[in-house]
């Protein structure tokens, strides 16, 4: 049976069997297999099996879907290729390849099938803020709420005078 075997740094070896003819894979729960990493969209692919082959077809992610460095659309996997959602790396694998070193330690299975990684993982990405992924400062917002809050005083309290004063 074929096999999404995780290589990324601190979550490899992980292995997600392929039953389903389509397996949804994204941030949020609602996916077969979810991978709870920032660089990954909420729905950021689809793996559907046609036959003898392994299709993998991107969901207009954020990041795009790669498969061996070349960004796809829509297009074949093969044991071996490397398929790349955001920073998460899984090569393909059938039921002839050799298994991947490490077992399923950090995963759950979900009640509705799908897969969700452990974030208490060591290794898991931390993004600087100087990353693409990093979490998003609200500085500009709050600066634009304050000014939008002052002028609304300032308005307020010219009209009352310009009423107070008309009698």
């Amino acid at each position: 049976m074929a096999k999404l075997v995780v290589v990324s740094e601190g979550q490899n070896g992980r292995a997600i069997e392929l039953k389903a003819e389509r397996t949804t894979i994204g941030r949020l729960d609602d996916n077969a297999i979810q991978l709870p990493e920032q660089s990954v969209s909420s729905h950021h692919c689809e793996v559907i099996i046609r036959g003898s082959e392994i299709v993998v077809k991107d969901l207009n992610s954020t990041n795009g879907t790669y498969i061996n460095g070349e960004q796809i659309t829509e297009k074949v996997l093969k044991p071996g290729q490397l398929l790349r959602l955001g920073k998460i790396e899984m090569r393909l694998e059938n039921g002839e390849t050799k298994p991947a070193a490490k077992s399923l330690g950090h995963t759950r299975v979900l009640p509705a099938g799908g897969v969700k990684f452990d974030q208490s993982t060591p290794g898991t990405p931390v993004f600087d803020k100087n990353s693409p992924f990093a979490k998003k400062s609200n500085r500009i917002a709050i600066i634009f709420i304050t000014i939008g809050i002052v002028l609304f005083a300032v308005i307020l309290i010219a009209l009352v005078i310009a009423f107070s004063g008309f009698k």
